[in-house]
């Protein structure tokens, strides 16, 4: 496959609605949960980018029937799975492979995975997954990859090391049939573990405290089939709060999936940047004032991701560009990934005035005028960032490896260029 590139001419306004993709974390664990039923499943609000695809291809190397029946739409039908040794080449794409190990045990009693792959955006641990999957009844051997084996699964009270969101969805998952009653502790709580969770319930599961740090799951389940609709991406929202606010544009967020926003919009709020609900669309006014607002007593303000209900990490890349557009300075604390931060060099060479002062924490002086440069995407989060640098800057940008942005933005050129931007890309999509 070709090398993507996107070249953008900065500097243009916005204006327009649009509305946010179905959330990738969310439809990435359920379209792997659908493998836990004999019973057909339709999905809608897929995203379909390359991280979806390629789970679809590893759920069909198992045996299951996986077609697109609209853009958007997937049908999903594990009549007979197997635990074949799933492919290395497509586990190394995404990181998502590795919510093949709840299901699969569950139905197949085994699963080997390989090394999963993923965003090159610090040391992400599996130590979490293993820990629950072997509290309920799992044994695990690690070699050149990871085997797991359950003759049977039992419930357990499970405390989570971490509150790891794809941990969390693979115990849930597990749990779903296990005999026994699971106390998860610990649990991530993020928009799309709840949608994980819902879809569970859709299916036929029993799962109390949904949206907490507890989930208490009554296994084994009596599963059947379902339709159901994976909710917006609350970051493609940030995204696009961020995105609206350094064109200075105003923009209107459909479906915007409002009642996830809260941390999300306190956290633009420190930046000067403030939204209006409308039912569920989110409005995005063009005369922001995008002055920081200082801590009590005229003190610098920080922010800083944490665990879900605060401000997502997903939106710190993003949060840091917006920031380059503000008034005043403000400390960035990215507490989750080590390597997260290293593309604000590239803002340094657009003209932002950063002062990287470790792994973790950057402290942004603005408002700075960027200019147009060359810039290649480590990530899906700081692509979009870089993105959004280049929309906003002047003159030429040019941004190598924009795969990694398709990975979790869908069709986000052609989407943005409806608003108003100039994003070309090389080579152009067919169909």
């Amino acid at each position: 496959m070709a090398p993507i590139q996107y070249i953008v001419e900065g500097g243009h306004r916005l204006s327009g609605s649009i509305e946010p993709s179905g959330n990738k974390n969310s439809a990435l664990p359920i379209i792997a949960a659908a493998l836990l039923t004999e019973h057909p499943v339709t999905l809608e609000n897929v995203p379909r980018i390359r991280d979806t695809e390629t789970l679809v291809e590893l759920i069909r190397s198992v045996g299951a029937s996986a077609e697109w029946t609209a853009r958007n739409t997937l049908h999903i039908h594990a009549k007979s799975i197997r635990a074949a040794d799933l492919d290395p080449e497509l586990c190394v794409r995404i990181r998502a492979s590795i919510l093949l190990a709840g299901p699969l045990l569950a139905r197949c009693g085994e699963v080997m995975l390989p090394p999963p792959g993923g965003d090159v955006i610090g040391r992400r641990r599996l130590d979490t997954h293993v820990l629950a999957l072997e509290q309920l009844g799992a044994k695990v051997i690690a070699t050149d990859r990871l085997e797991f084996r359950a003759a049977r699964l039992a419930g357990a009270d499970v405390f989570l090391d971490e509150p790891s969101v794809t941990a969390t969805e693979n115990a849930l998952v597990a749990a779903v049939a296990a005999d026994g009653v699971t106390y998860l502790r610990n649990a991530a709580s993020e928009p799309h573990v709840q949608d994980l969770a819902n879809f569970l319930v859709a299916l036929g599961a029993k799962i109390e405290g949904i949206g907490t740090n507890t989930m208490i799951i009554h296994g084994p389940a009596t599963l059947g089939g379902t339709t159901y609709r994976i909710q917006p991406d609350h970051i493609e929202v940030g995204s696009l709060i961020g995105l609206a606010a350094v064109t200075r544009s105003q923009l209107r967020i459909t479906r915007a999936g409002v009642e996830h926003l809260r941390s999300i919009r306190m956290g633009f709020e420190r930046l000067g940047i403030v939204c209006r609900v409308e039912g569920d669309d989110l409005i995005v006014p063009s005369n922001q004032t995008l002055k920081i607002q200082d801590d009590f007593g005229g003190h610098v303000p920080k922010l800083e991701d944490q665990p879900w209900p605060a401000f997502p990490a997903d939106l710190m890349s993003i949060a840091i560009v917006t920031a380059t557009q503000c008034e005043g300075v403000i400390l960035m604390f990215e507490k989750m990934f080590e390597s997260r931060m290293f593309f604000v060099d590239k803002l340094i060479a657009m003209g932002a005035r950063i002062v990287l002062c470790d792994p973790h924490r950057a402290i942004i002086a603005g408002p700075s005028r960027l200019r147009g440069a060359s810039m290649i995407s480590p990530d899906i989060r700081a692509g979009m960032a870089m993105l959004l640098a280049a929309v906003c800057a002047e003159g030429t940008s040019t941004i190598n490896n924009a795969d990694q942005i398709e990975r979790g933005y869908e069709r986000i050129d052609e989407r943005l260029n409806a608003l108003g931007a100039k994003i070309k890309r090389v080579p152009e999509r067919k169909g």
